[in-house]
């Protein structure tokens, strides 16, 4: 299965930074966010480890994931976090390594971390100081 990365990775942490914890409601949906959230952030950082991203885009996203209300067991979040930092994607039950990604859409690594980092910053832009 091909995902479009530099939708999906973003897509549901860029939602709720913009429209707020209204959008997921439930708590199996506010899990999925907050792990989503979590994988993502690792994916940043393992993008600042080869270069493409920088610690405002993982300050960024910290500061979008506290939007997320933590869930009381934050394993899963922890492993999806993990996941990120070797490269693979983890989001909405769908998981790939992140040059795999790229590559299927005709792309590198280095294209798709910095649209994400692009991506992050310009959503935190909006939100409140």
């Amino acid at each position: 299965m091909k995902i479009d990365v530099q939708g999906l990775l973003v897509s549901a942490l860029v939602v709720l930074a913009a429209t707020g914890p209204a959008l997921a409601q439930t708590p199996d949906q506010m899990k999925m966010a907050y792990n989503s959230a979590r994988n993502q952030l690792g994916v940043v950082q393992y993008c600042k480890e080869k270069g493409f991203a920088d610690a405002d885009t993982i300050s960024m996203q910290q500061k979008m994931m506290g939007l997320i209300p933590k869930p009381a067991d934050t394993k899963e979040g922890d492993e999806a976090e993990a996941l990120g930092k070797k490269g693979t994607i983890s989001s909405m039950g769908t998981t790939q390594e992140l040059e795999a990604a790229a590559k299927a859409q005709n792309s590198s690594v280095e294209k798709v971390c910095q649209a994400l980092s692009s991506a992050i910053k310009q959503a935190g832009a909006s939100l409140p100081k």
